[in-house]
């Protein structure tokens, strides 16, 4: 089976290679041609459609795993044509390609699909009601993708964050060696998620997916939430975050943390207030349980500390 990977710098893709690989054929796929570490794999630049046909062909994928993505949430308000092209028009086409080629398409989604007004954790057939051009264009991608007639998994998540990376973990390390206090939004919720996890639980869903009669196969496509368990507010994982890495001897002090609401930091795209999704169908279908966000977070920092070691060490 040939497995094509979108995507696969990324905090998502890139702890998704060593999993897909176990399954597959992989090919990697990057916007410049080029592996993270230096080696050559396929370049495809989703704003181009011959690129990504051309590079759809030479798989010859069997499944196709989509975690390429414009996601700078707030520059998407200046920028909707560009991010509407990578996170709508691309998968429209991987999706048909995918149709015509009796292929699986594994494609990432979002927690900004939906308002954030809820007060239980999102279902996947919940109304989708995006707030910003961000989440629009992945809510019509995720459409795109159903409309094509391709065989799909939408996963969603939110959250993301990984030991490499840009993301509120790593920020949260930087400043705390900078400042004596920090302010963080105490009034968003939602289940911070680790890209391993991510990655290992996926390709536990392409295995169960493979095993599948076609019947069930044709049954199983559709969307489904892929976030940890459990829920907290941006202000709870930075103090989580600070005092896992305090322990594990990644920062010498706890700068002052103080809770702020949203309107105290005001950002170009609104976020989802409540961002919590339901990820009861994920282990009907596939028998995939989540795991608890503290887990993640302990599983990371030790990730951190552990490659810290080795660089003193070495």
């Amino acid at each position: 089976m040939n497995i094509l990977l979108l995507g696969a710098n990324g905090q998502v893709g890139h702890a998704l290679r060593e999993p897909l690989a176990a399954l597959g054929r992989l090919h990697c796929a990057t916007r410049s041609g080029l592996l993270d570490d230096g080696s050559v794999c396929l370049r495809v630049d989703l704003t181009d459609s011959d690129a990504l046909a051309r590079a759809l062909d030479a798989s010859e994928a069997g499944i196709i795993v989509n975690a390429a993505a414009y996601t700078a949430v707030d520059r998407a308000e200046d920028e909707p044509v560009l991010a509407d092209r990578i996170n709508h028009r691309a998968v429209a086409e991987i999706g048909a390609w995918a149709a015509r080629k009796a292929a699986l398409v594994v494609h990432y989604s979002t927690d900004y699909v939906f308002d954030g007004r809820s007060d239980r954790p999102w279902h996947e057939n919940d109304a989708t009601a995006p707030l910003g051009v961000y989440g629009r264009s992945k809510a019509a991608g995720e459409q795109a993708l159903r409309d094509s007639g391709a065989q799909h998994l939408i996963l969603r998540t939110a959250w993301v964050y990984a030991a490499r990376g840009q993301n509120f973990l790593r920020t949260m390390l930087r400043l705390a060696a900078e400042r004596d206090e920090l302010r963080v939004v105490d009034d968003q919720i939602g289940a911070p998620t680790t890209a391993n996890w991510i990655a290992r639980t996926s390709a536990g869903v392409v295995q169960r997916w493979l095993a599948m009669t076609g019947r069930e196969r044709a049954a199983a496509c559709g969307t489904y939430h892929l976030t940890a368990s459990g829920r907290c507010s941006w202000f709870e994982f930075a103090s989580a975050i600070l005092q896992v890495a305090q322990r594990a001897g990644l920062i010498g002090k706890i700068p002052k943390l103080v809770p702020i609401p949203s309107a105290d930091y005001p950002t170009r795209a609104q976020r989802p207030a409540f961002s919590a999704l339901d990820n009861a169908r994920l282990a009907l279908v596939f028998g995939q349980q989540p795991q608890s966000w503290t887990d993640g977070l302990h599983e990371v920092i030790g990730e951190l500390a552990a490659s810290q070691t080795q660089g003193v060490t070495a």
